[in-house]
């Protein structure tokens, strides 16, 4: 399938900061398989459906090609790139050690305002999951990982996450695919905002590490999976 196949859902970008918008938009066409692994990404379909000009759509080439959601290929334009397990079980091995730490320093530095603004987030969170909407979801469920982070009140683990979370946000979408592991996903969740209420850092942090690992293995598993029969389709296209 080529690219303008795959940019069914594409709308023009607003004309104030055209940049920014346009890697929001491309960004999230990845995230969520519109443009799946290995589609090319022609320039001048690409800027017919964003309704923009070369340059700034270079430019946030550029910037996703800084996030491994894109590759670019002298004098051929670019591409998405593809998912393997070894990014996958590195990427998460490494994510889940900074987010579960994180979450076990955010359960003592918090403040009670803090933690109330997470238990709105999560009755919100628990209501997009009950109503299957999965887009909205997602976004919601990316803020409370970055907020968690934030609470902790470390720069320099928040530095290193920031660098990573882009690269996990596609990884992530792939997981909740799956309805099980999306089930599975907000019971750990529940899990951790128990954890937070009765400030048990300890536990908090556990749940934290392991709900994130876990995605990692159940997208590792789809990814072997995938590799051991014959390709009809780009993945989660």
């Amino acid at each position: 399938m080529d690219s303008s196949e795959q940019l069914p859902r594409a709308r023009p970008v607003r004309r104030q900061s055209l940049h920014e918008q346009a890697i929001d938009q491309l960004r999230n066409m990845i995230v969520e398989g519109e443009l799946g692994p290995g589609a090319r990404l022609v320039e001048a379909e690409i800027c017919r459906h964003l309704d923009i000009s070369r340059t700034p759509l270079r430019e946030a080439l550029k910037v996703l090609a800084s996030e491994g959601l894109v590759e670019l290929l002298p004098n051929r334009g670019a591409r998405v790139t593809r998912v393997s397990v070894e990014h996958v079980d590195e990427l998460f091995e490494a994510i889940a050690g900074i987010e579960g730490m994180a979450a076990g320093l955010a359960c003592r530095r918090m403040s009670v305002d803090d933690l109330e603004r997470l238990k709105e987030m999560h009755e919100l969170i628990v209501r997009l999951h009950g109503e299957h909407k999965r887009h909205e979801y997602f976004q919601l469920n990316h803020q409370i990982h970055e907020i968690v982070v934030r609470l902790a009140g470390n720069r320099i683990l928040a530095e290193m996450h920031s660098k990573l979370l882009a690269r996990a946000r596609r990884i992530r979408y792939m997981a909740i695919l799956s309805t099980a592991r999306w089930d599975e996903a907000l019971g750990e969740h529940i899990e951790f905002m128990n954890a937070l209420s009765t400030r048990n850092a300890e536990r908090a942090g556990e749940i934290w590490r392991r709900h994130v690992a876990r995605t990692g293995e159940v997208v590792r598993a789809a990814l072997s999976a995938e590799t051991e029969r014959p390709r009809i389709g780009p993945l989660y296209a």
